[in-house]
């Protein structure tokens, strides 16, 4: 089975990519081991250029055509990575990875049910795997279905292979759904784990100021902005972070009162 590599979550674009075997047919082995570091190293421009090289002579790579769909995504260009995706799937359809890239490609594009069916397939096949739930929940998030889209966040949260944005993103769907008590102690718990994990900070920054403490509300806030800026840019959160819209609106009405 070949092991692509898999964009684990949408918003960050953080693309872990992990060694594969390769089926090289005609170009030395090297070229495809240069493009899977430059990868890693985040030369995107030429990981692309070598991908494509080495796919010249080896087309039916699957796991080069998904590592070049992943570097096409960060380089801006979804529709080209869904191209890759999709033929990668071609010529490997029994792995799942490719599935998963397609659907977060398909997310840049806001292609919101075809998204959803690529991780349906997955967890059809691996009713646990951790990306293709928090992706899907994003999705159901996209949609406006905030009670499946904490089911799955729960899920993916719950899971060995949890991360910490799994479990901010649950307690985001729970506050957007009303229980402002339930989201606090969540909140609260993951700071308590990760002081420095600025999606909590500024989650409570935004339900502490809509509960009326607005001096406890600015001094997480001052952990969140130092921590990460992006956190004051409306169309951030719900478009790359992908935050419900009412903890959303609840932060920009507090920061409108620096």
């Amino acid at each position: 089975m070949i092991n692509t590599s898999v964009v684990k979550v949408l918003l960050l674009l953080s693309i872990v990519f992990v060694p594969v075997a390769s089926q090289a047919k005609v170009l030395p082995k090297y070229l495809f081991e240069k493009a899977l570091q430059e990868s890693k190293n985040g030369d995107f421009i030429q990981a692309e250029k070598d991908w494509s090289s080495y796919l010249d002579d080896n087309p039916d790579d699957a796991a080069a055509l998904s590592n070049r769909g992943n570097i096409r995504l960060a380089l801006g260009d979804p529709k080209g990575a869904m191209q890759d995706q999709t033929m990668a799937i071609k010529f490997s359809p029994e792995d799942l990875d490719p599935y998963l890239n397609r659907g977060i490609a398909e997310e840049a594009l806001e292609l919101w049910e075809d998204a959803s069916n690529d991780y349906n397939y997955v967890l059809e096949r691996n009713p646990k795997d951790v990306s293709a739930l928090y992706n899907l929940g994003n999705v159901m998030g996209s949609m406006g279905n905030w009670i499946e889209a904490k089911r799955l966040f729960s899920q993916a949260a719950s899971s060995n292979y949890s991360i910490a944005m799994a479990s901010s993103s649950e307690a985001l769907a729970i506050y957007q759904l009303g229980d402002f008590e339930l989201a606090e102690k969540k909140i609260r718990i993951l700071i308590r784990k990760y002081p420095l994990f600025a999606d909590a900070r500024a989650a409570l920054s935004a339900l502490l100021w809509r509960k009326g403490f607005k001096g406890e509300a600015e001094s997480n806030w001052a952990a969140a902005s130092g921590l990460d800026i992006r956190y004051r840019d409306k169309d951030w959160l719900l478009h790359i972070r992908r935050w419900p819209p009412q903890p959303t609106n609840d932060l920009i009405a507090f920061l409108a009162l620096d």
